[in-house]
């Protein structure tokens, strides 16, 4: 399969941060994902599993081991309204092709710059959609190396969350999703709109993570940020957007480290005010 070697992880993550790793591998079908993880924990060799790396926060250290890159296992079908994809497919690029076809149920994915695999780990949403509205089934690879297939109830779905992240035994390897037909104008004309409004609202010209914290129960984490005069504050290269606060955005070749100083800045002053303990949406990966 493809390996690279003394890969950069700032080529790789969304956040333009992290370490030289020695290798990274990348499988093109389930039958090369587990001979590698089969090779891999016979060497006891340590291993991480990325996507598109779009809510990863990597280590700026030097990584002695292999990242697993699924994103060239990226094969997807659509049989009537049920759409089989790979872990690798990226969301927005389905999505397009979906509405498209006139479906909907994914148009609120159109700007979530994920994998499937990331998104259904994540349960990833917008505009009041979210995964587990979608998704019929999850084939996953245990701990034993054996395929199952989960239904949408299996995967313990809740806000930004779901089994696979409590259990990171699970290997997510495809999926399928339930889809409607539709009018696709209609649904064109949204997406034209939500992408004006998220241009208008969001820093998407530097690089970043999206949101970085969950949002509390009746008010969203940018305001709880936002009202205490932060936004604009840096540390290092990296700066609590102007545009959004709940974005932390890479201004000037910022590391990691700078991104995990300001997210403990946001959510200690947040809790010292208001008593509220927010919870990180991103997903922090030390290699020790």
């Amino acid at each position: 399969m493809k390996t690279l070697y003394d890969v950069n992880m700032k080529e790789y993550t969304t956040y333009k941060t992290g370490g030289i790793v020695k290798k990274m591998c990348f499988p093109q079908n389930p039958e090369e994902l587990l001979n590698l993880i089969k090779d891999l924990k016979f060497k006891q060799e340590k291993y991480f599993i990325i996507g598109n790396g779009s809510n990863l926060i990597v280590d700026d250290k030097k990584f002695n081991g292999t990242i697993i890159n699924l994103k060239e296992m990226n094969h997807y079908e659509l049989h009537d309204n049920i759409l089989y994809c790979e872990c690798g497919v990226m969301l927005p690029m389905i999505a397009n092709k979906m509405i498209n076809a006139s479906f909907k149920c994914l148009e609120w994915a159109i700007s979530i710059p994920g994998t499937i695999g990331g998104s259904i780990y994540n349960n990833a949403g917008a505009y009041n959609g979210s995964m587990q509205d979608v998704i019929k089934s999850v084939t996953v690879l245990d701990k034993s190396f054996n395929l199952i297939k989960l239904n949408n109830k299996d995967c313990g779905f809740e806000y930004r969350n779901s089994i696979f992240k409590k259990n990171k035994e699970f290997i997510i390897i495809s999926c399928e999703i339930s889809l409607e037909k539709y009018n696709k104008d209609i649904l064109l004309e949204l997406v034209k709109d939500r992408r004006k409004r998220r241009l208008e609202s969001q820093p998407l010209e530097y690089p970043s993570a999206g949101s970085v914290f969950r949002n509390p129960e009746n008010i969203p984490a940018g305001k709880l940020i936002d009202d205490l005069g932060l936004k604009g504050y840096k540390i290092g290269g990296a700066q609590i957007s102007n545009k959004h606060a709940n974005f932390i955005i890479n201004i000037e070749n910022a590391s990691s480290n700078d991104i995990k100083s300001l997210i403990k800045l946001i959510h200690d002053k947040v809790l010292e005010e208001y008593k509220i303990d927010l919870i990180l949406e991103q997903e922090i990966i030390n290699w020790e």
